[in-house]
């Protein structure tokens, strides 16, 4: 595919996994909400982590597997996982590069991992946990002389922190702030974050609404006996709910610049979600648009075992963007992602342009 091999390849989904090093960058007088690492002793290749914050166990940390068990479980499920330590962290932002390189991936977009569930309820804590997220993203994004874009953490439980955070995240290269579907008891159409959107329109960043749950009560209700279940009711289906939300609300007319991601859901569910919107817009008097992605700016990351030339048919060619989930190892993940859909013979070369880099440009501003 000679067209894919002259643009930059966007990787719209990898991540950063937090270390103690992560909060080596907070204040002095913030040290007391430090995040400790805890974890089980390791039993056949698999050793559990969790954060204690404020004294509590709160936010996401996956289990650190063994390179045996990586490698066991990245057989069974026929794909492929970063398996460097240091890599996933960006303690070595080179070798992080470098398999970028590998892979053909000139830009990453960087999500956090920690906060796909909730960290805190304490406003200055969350400000405090955010503050030095950011400064640890802006670092690596100066070491890797902008091949490593990122999406910013707002305290949402405090506003005016929050427009503060958005504004040295632009000025130290993030291109998106990232939302999660559910914050605490709100949802993402609420008037309270009016401020977050309208900042973020005017500096010209993405809202990234990547697939989490910052509901404690939600997320200990979906926690059910079905474990390899419970992510999809946890994270992936408020996600999709959220696009329902937004395409249906006031949101895309008062801010008619600003641009959405839906990352880490897939995109399998795109036609449906379109189908009962557009059935909900004549209730409302209004008339679904041609092209929904150019007139309301929504981008949703798709992986290879989604129906692709379905979803091109029934939603166009300008929505879709592509991810690897580099660093987690989830369903989600194969950091292999862009290498395969490079190979694909079922999309014409202009539409594979368009996910691969156009789109993605576009959604970032990069």
């Amino acid at each position: 595919m000679a067209i894919a091999d002259k643009m930059p390849v966007i990787d719209a989904d990898a991540h950063v996994v937090e270390s103690a090093h992560t909060w080596d960058y907070m204040d002095s007088s913030e040290k007391q909400y430090r995040p400790v690492p805890l974890e089980t002793r390791e039993e056949s290749g698999v050793k559990l982590q969790f954060w204690v914050i404020d004294g509590k166990v709160r936010g996401f940390r996956f289990p650190a597997f063994s390179a045996e068990e990586l490698e066991k479980r990245s057989q069974q499920v026929g794909r492929k996982f970063a398996d460097a330590q240091e890599s996933r962290e960006l303690g070595n932002v080179g070798l992080r590069v470098q398999h970028m390189d590998d892979t053909g991936v000139d830009v990453q977009v960087l999500h956090n991992t920690m906060f796909i569930e909730s960290a805190t309820d304490r406003a200055a804590v969350e400000v405090a946990l955010c503050k030095s997220w950011n400064r640890w993203l802006a670092d690596i994004w100066r070491q890797g002389k902008g091949r490593l874009r990122w999406s910013c953490m707002a305290p949402t439980l405090s506003i005016p922190d929050a427009l503060d955070q958005i504004r040295f995240a632009k000025e130290n290269g993030a291109c998106a702030v990232l939302m999660r579907p559910v914050e605490g008891n709100r949802l993402l159409v609420d008037p309270y974050f009016y401020p977050i959107y309208e900042e973020a329109s005017r500096l010209d960043m993405a809202i990234a609404i990547h697939i989490a749950n910052g509901n404690p009560w939600l997320c200990d209700l979906y926690r059910h006996p079905v474990g390899v279940a419970s992510t999809l009711h946890r994270f992936r289906v408020p996600t999709v709910a959220a696009f329902n939300d937004i395409v249906l609300s006031e949101i895309p007319q008062l801010f008619p610049k600003l641009r959405w991601g839906f990352i880490e859901a897939s995109a399998q569910w795109l036609p449906w979600v379109m189908l009962e919107a557009k059935k909900r817009f004549k209730t409302l008097g209004r008339e679904w648009p041609d092209n929904f992605a150019r007139e309301y700016r929504m981008f949703v990351t798709c992986e290879n075992t989604d129906d692709l030339p379905y979803i091109v048919q029934q939603a166009g060619e300008d929505c879709l963007v592509i991810g690897t989930d580099y660093g987690h190892t989830d369903i989600s993940s194969d950091v292999d992602a862009i290498k395969i859909f490079k190979a694909r013979t079922d999309l014409a070369p202009e539409v594979k342009r368009k996910i691969l880099s156009d789109n993605a440009r576009t959604l970032y501003s990069l």
